[in-house]
């Protein structure tokens, strides 16, 4: 099976996730024709952009250039209000070392230790970016919205998810994985860049 598409991600359940996106909007893309970055041996670029929709697009500018195929990136982290947005592209590395999720919580919380519920507003944002060969460029967004808790909840999740409540009762990481899905950040970027996507493999 040739493939027709390449996502940005060594994370299989990605994969997954976009290929019953794209399904339920009118693509049924067979094994094979949707695969990973990291399937092709395509390089990792450096993320320097400054926002979730740059990074997301250096991402599958880098894919596409490398595949010669239509590439597929996202981008996301958590975005506190009160925090004017951060830790916004640096969520994964609010502490100091890439993906060190209890100490980006502990450092988050203790930041927030004085801030009353009703200002703890935050959410998830992703931006999910398609690149094409011919040079065309899409960008979309989701986000999930809610309030952080003041202590981690719930063991489905990971990174900030324990510490975001989703419908006013549980935090991301107490929802099943697909109540979570319905709603996510990621979910909804790509959903929303479906069409998108639909169209450049049908034509």
């Amino acid at each position: 099976m040739t493939a027709r598409i390449v996502l940005a991600t060594h994370n299989a359940k990605k994969v997954v996730e976009l290929r019953v996106i794209l399904a339920a909007a009118g693509l049924d893309l067979p094994d094979g024709e949707l695969v990973t970055s990291g399937e092709v041996g395509a390089p990792e670029p450096v993320e320097d952009g400054v926002t979730f929709a740059e990074n997301a697009l250096i991402k599958a500018r880098a894919v596409c250039a490398a595949t010669g195929l239509p590439a597929v990136a996202d981008d996301s982290g958590l975005a506190v209000d009160v925090l004017g947005g951060a830790p916004g592209i640096f969520s994964a590395r609010w502490a100091g070392k890439h993906g060190d999720d209890l100490a980006n919580l502990e450092l988050l919380l203790g930041q927030l230790g004085d801030v009353r519920t009703e200002h703890r507003q935050a959410g998830f944002v992703c931006a999910a970016a398609l690149v094409t060969p011919d040079g065309r460029e899409e960008v979309r967004l989701g986000e999930m919205r809610g309030v952080l808790a003041t202590a981690p909840r719930g063991t489905n999740g990971f990174g900030y998810d324990p510490i975001l409540v989703v419908d006013e009762v549980r935090t991301a990481a107490e929802l099943s994985a697909d109540e979570k899905n319905a709603i996510s950040h990621r979910g909804k970027a790509f959903r929303a860049l479906a069409p998108v996507v639909v169209e450049v493999l049908g034509a």
